[in-house]
């Protein structure tokens, strides 16, 4: 079975469970950079813990990818690529990097939860992964993402 036919069922099984969930298959994704991290990262959204994400605008512009919007719905897959659960977006906001918020920091769920820990976890994450040659800057523009849990397993 191909990941896209394994997104593809799970969409339509979500689907039969829940008919207020639109036809065409969202994206489908991982948080963070590794199969560890996206699997701990689910198991905080899976928990209530995790309901916000922050993206770097920089890597949108430079792969060319949408940014996302309200109402949007997306599917979260674990570290080995499979799908877990289905989020919809609540919330977006671009600021500066420096002028992310401690609501928002806590939202994410990471570590203490704190904005100084946020800000740690965000500059390494992007100074190593960032898909932009632009990487890390303080003043950087972020994309700040709030979710809702619509589904998890």
């Amino acid at each position: 079975m191909t990941a896209a036919t394994t997104v593809g069922e799970f969409w339509e099984t979500r689907r039969a469970s829940d008919s207020t969930l639109p036809a065409e298959i969202p994206e489908a994704w991982a948080f963070g950079a590794t199969k560890e991290h996206a699997d701990s990262l689910l198991q905080l959204v899976l928990d209530g813990t995790k309901t916000g994400t922050a993206s770097s605008v920089w890597d949108y512009e430079f792969t060319g990818e949408s940014l996302p919007q309200v109402g949007e719905y997306s599917i979260i897959l674990d570290g080995a690529g499979e799908p877990r659960a289905v989020i919809v977006t609540t919330s977006v906001e671009i600021v500066p990097f420096d002028e992310v918020t401690e609501e928002h920091a806590r939202a994410e769920g990471e570590d203490d939860r704190t904005l100084a820990s946020w800000r740690t976890i965000h500059e390494r994450y992007w100074r190593l992964h960032s898909e932009s040659p632009k990487g890390y800057e303080p003043d950087m523009p972020v994309l700040c993402e709030r979710f809702r849990l619509v589904y998890g397993s």
